[in-house]
């Protein structure tokens, strides 16, 4: 209840989520049938980094602020392409203002007819911003709830046999790994034809790995890791990367996260980037 993510919106760990989800949702929309997704820990679905949180810590602009620089239709940004143009619809949308979307704008942007997308948000102020985002949008609910227990009680969707689970936690907790872990198992429990996709910050390794282990001792199978770090993972006090966990990702999806990281690698940080994408357990 404590965490705005108005501080950290469009920062190195925002691109790298929200490349990789723009690229789950057109995965499943290559399908004619309808796909449901649920956003469990949504926040305020669009923020303006022009804005005073957003300013006082200056994160988006070694993020998205660097991205925009590079120009438009670069070569080797073909495959963060469709994202970076949303986000440059969005700022046109407002005139010039640099405004980010987050996951719930974005994968409301890419949804079709018939598809659709819960978001959950327990933040009595952040709920309303996003009730206000989306009140002419029937595609789209907004559920004040708290998002680990959404996932027992809204899935599997009704209305969907295929969809994603997105479960990006703020991490105040000390145990927030153990509760994400037992989030994804029982997501895929309720809804095993879906993707899950779940977030996760980068501070050192041992947390991670304890994270990972958990998993794979509790017989989870089909889980590809995707991470970026901006810096050696050795400074337990700093956010030093951010990964996602993908349990039952598409077809080749490794592939398509490593060309996704690659140009985010090459514009992003000081230098000392890196990406590894490697399964956690294979299928």
């Amino acid at each position: 209840m404590n965490y705005r993510h108005s501080y950290h919106a469009g920062n190195f760990a925002d691109v790298m989520k929200h490349a990789l989800v723009t690229a789950l949702i057109e995965n499943l929309c290559r399908k004619p049938s309808p796909f449901s997704v649920l956003d469990t820990h949504a926040g305020i679905g669009l923020y303006d980094l022009s804005g005073p949180q957003a300013q006082s810590t200056g994160e988006w602009r070694e993020g998205i602020g660097r991205l925009l620089q590079v120009p438009e239709q670069a070569p080797d940004m073909a495959a963060v392409q469709n994202w970076l143009d949303i986000v440059r619809t969005v700022i046109r949308e407002h005139e010039g203002q640099i405004f980010y979307p987050g996951s719930p704008d974005l994968v409301a942007r890419l949804l079709r007819p018939g598809d659709s997308l819960t978001c959950c948000e327990l933040h009595p102020e952040d709920q309303l911003s996003l009730k206000r985002l989306f009140r002419r949008n029937r595609g789209v609910s907004v559920h004040a709830r708290d998002g680990y227990e959404a996932i027992t009680a809204l899935l599997p969707p009704k209305d969907a046999r295929r969809g994603l689970v997105l479960i990006d936690p703020p991490f105040e907790r000390k145990d927030e790994f153990s509760r994400l872990a037992n989030a994804i198992m029982t997501a895929r429990r309720r809804f095993a034809t879906g993707i899950v996709a779940a977030w996760y910050p980068i501070k050192h390794r041992a947390p991670v790995r304890a994270f990972f282990n958990t998993l794979k001792d509790a017989g989870q199978r089909n889980l590809l890791s995707v991470e970026l770090t901006i810096r050696p993972p050795l400074d337990p006090t700093r956010l030093n990367g951010s990964g996602m966990l993908i349990a039952n990702p598409p077809f080749q999806f490794d592939e398509t996260a490593r060309n996704i990281l690659t140009p985010l690698c090459k514009h992003i940080g000081m230098g000392e980037t890196e990406a590894v994408i490697d399964w956690v357990v294979p299928q």
